[in-house]
């Protein structure tokens, strides 16, 4: 974990006598930084998402006679036999279903999200800092409820937006729910840790709500582009 972190607290020392020792700018500098970085893989993998349910819903009839044929196969073995002609058409019109699940810039920003986490919760010199009207090193009530209004945002923001521009179906009650602890657990982790935390909660998630909103404008222009080319 030490070398997870020791480059982030370098980072942030590095960054601070830049604007003369103010860790609260370092803070919000290298969040904006990081989430700059990991912004394209995020805007791709939704990019991806939605080619891949556009190419699906063109499949569709085809994969419900193969599955109304699995669900009425009687042995095993014609069930594999199904199996294996789904996964030739998808291999026929260029789908990989796995590719909507979007693991891969989960796995990538975590260490990056993690490391700067714990550079920020184990420096002396953040805790040791005040910025703006508040401690760094302190919980404060009003950046506390700030972050947690500010995920709360964004979940609805990414709700209203991203799922109309996917063409994806309305959210279910499970996504909702996540929507509302979300905000919450930040709420609780901020009551109960310093104020650099929610700082750096605060920053990412406006961040995350621009680029939702990026995001959105690009899916519905890929819409637009798929129209046009189905009607020509």
């Amino acid at each position: 974990m030490k070398m997870l972190i020791e480059p982030f607290t370098i980072m942030i020392q590095s960054t601070a006598s830049l604007f003369n020792h103010n860790y609260g700018m370092a803070i919000i500098i290298l969040t904006l930084l990081i989430r700059f970085l990991l912004a394209p893989l995020m805007v791709r993998q939704s990019v991806r998402q939605f080619d891949t349910k556009q190419k699906m819903d063109r499949l569709k009839p085809e994969l419900s006679q193969i599955q109304k044929k699995m669900a009425d196969a009687a042995s095993p073995e014609e069930k594999q036999k199904l199996q294996m002609e789904m996964m030739a058409l998808y291999k026929k019109h260029g789908i990989n279903p796995l590719s909507a699940v979007g693991c891969l810039p989960i796995l990538i920003q975590m260490p990056l999200l993690m490391g700067f986490y714990y550079a920020i919760r184990s420096s002396k010199e953040i805790a040791a800092h005040h910025f703006l009207w508040f401690s760094l090193g302190h919980t404060d009530l009003t950046l506390t409820i700030i972050a947690g209004i500010v995920y709360f945002v964004q979940f609805k923001v990414s709700q209203k937006l991203l799922i109309p521009a996917s063409g994806s179906e309305a959210p279910n009650h499970s996504m909702q729910w996540i929507g509302l602890i979300s905000p919450i657990m930040i709420v609780f982790a901020s009551l109960s840790t310093s104020a650099a935390l929610p700082l750096y909660w605060v920053v990412g998630g406006l961040f995350l709500i621009v680029q939702t909103c990026i995001t959105s404008a690009l899916l519905h222009q890929r819409m637009k582009n798929v129209s046009v080319v189905q009607q020509s």
